[in-house]
């Protein structure tokens, strides 16, 4: 059976009535070209739909902190969030800022029960942290993973396909006395 646009991962997490549904594109289509280099060409195809959550904000924003995109990933049915922003040690506070202010403008726009599951930081140049340890720790603990130059398979959320069956143990026999 066919799912139509409505049925999209993002369409879905977002109320029916946000203001965001009508800046939702197919694919990766809100994700201006420059960015999509950060996507590597094997994951590109898996996003059913996206929004370039930037511009669907910037209306009294505008001196705001904003995420850049959101991303409906088809095969996990699961929305990430992805920041293209220059990886240096004193853009960490900044990314963790725009991580915040996109939670805090998006409860008005989930569904209930709805959320992004990851919150991913691509390098949109060299990186630069003068200690990874404790930048990655930082990011930890504010919800972001930092991916390095560019989102691969890796990063994005396991699909029932791909998850790894758990063998189970036979059931131990007791001992006889």
């Amino acid at each position: 059976m066919a799912t139509g646009p409505s049925r999209t991962p993002l369409r879905l997490t977002l109320l029916r009535a946000s203001s965001l549904q009508a800046d939702i594109q197919d694919d990766m289509g809100a994700v201006i070209a420059a960015h999509r280099c950060h996507f590597e060409e094997r994951i590109r195809s898996t996003f059913a739909d996206s929004l370039d959550l930037d511009a669907a904000t910037l209306h009294g924003h505008e001196q705001e902190n904003r995420w850049d995109y959101l991303l409906g990933h088809a095969p996990s049915g699961e929305v990430i969030g992805v920041e293209p922003h220059s990886a240096k040690q004193d853009e960490i506070s900044t990314v963790i800022a725009k991580r915040a202010a996109a939670l805090v403008h998006l409860r008005s726009h989930l569904g209930d029960g709805k959320r992004v599951s990851k919150w991913l930081w691509v390098a949109s140049g060299k990186v630069h942290f003068a200690d990874t340890e404790k930048a990655k720790l930082r990011l930890d603990q504010n919800g972001i993973e930092f991916v390095g130059k560019a989102i691969g398979v890796r990063h994005l959320p396991a699909t029932s396909a791909s998850a790894t069956p758990v063998a189970k143990k036979p059931p131990r026999k007791g001992r006889r006395r």
